[in-house]
């Protein structure tokens, strides 16, 4: 059985459905929560390593010094060519380290269910090849990535963040949305938080839940790669 190292930076932001999904494919999961005070390894004894989404740039090391831990392991997992995924902040992290840029409070925010669109760069990625061009995530930022590491495969975009998905090497993922994340995480969303942001909290909820039944079926198969690419079987 594969494992995996799952970094959680924030109360509400767990694995979600990719907990159940990677779990049905055989992988076993030590999500550590960083956040609440949980060590991390020194090194790398997992099969890979999941990075997921808070509220923090990257290198935020005054109000969340367990980053750069969590940077030196996936900087081990990138040396090893062992897999990583890294989400919202976990993307933007695996951005940094592989020698990309990160602004905080950059571009025009995103919340809700976005629309994303496939590059041809994903024709034959191990994760997304052979995806709907046009598919839906949750997503919830400010921050952005807005250089991609040297080399790196770009492969998603949105209408108002160019780079919502980028492979470094061969097994290193980064995505700027939340695939782990349902409706139900939309509407747990704090509706004084969204109406400052000058968005309606009910209209956010409802959008996500008429996106969900194709949303959901993307991202269980992207779930079922990343587990086959953990245990060496590959992807696609």
């Amino acid at each position: 059985m594969a494992r995996l190292l799952v970094v959680q930076n924030g109360p509400g932001g767990g694995p979600g459905r990719f907990s159940d999904w990677l779990t049905a494919e055989g992988t076993a999961l030590d999500v550590v929560r960083a956040h609440a005070g949980a060590p991390l390894p020194r090194r790398l004894a997992h099969d890979g390593v999941m990075v997921l989404g808070g509220g923090y740039l990257p290198d935020d090391d005054v109000r969340a010094p367990w980053l750069a831990p969590t940077r030196a392991l996936v900087a081990e997992a990138l040396e090893r060519g062992a897999p990583v995924f890294g989400i919202c902040l976990g993307g933007q992290l695996l951005a940094q380290v592989a020698g990309g840029t990160v602004r905080g409070e950059h571009g025009a925010p995103e919340f809700g269910s976005t629309p994303l669109t496939l590059r041809p760069e994903a024709g034959d990625d191990p994760l997304l090849s052979g995806l709907p061009r046009r598919v839906t995530a949750v997503e919830h930022h400010v921050d952005a990535v807005t250089a991609l590491p040297p080399g790196a495969a770009w492969l998603m975009e949105s209408e108002r963040c160019p780079y919502q998905a980028f492979r470094v090497g061969d097994r290193a993922w980064g995505v700027q949305f939340h695939p782990e994340a349902d409706a139900a995480r939309v509407r747990s969303w704090n509706p004084e938080r969204i109406r400052a942001r000058g968005l309606d909290p009910v209209a956010l909820a409802r959008r996500a839940e008429r996106d969900e039944p194709a949303a959901r079926a993307v991202w269980h198969e992207v779930a079922r790669r990343f587990a086959a690419v953990l245990g060496g079987r590959g992807g696609g």
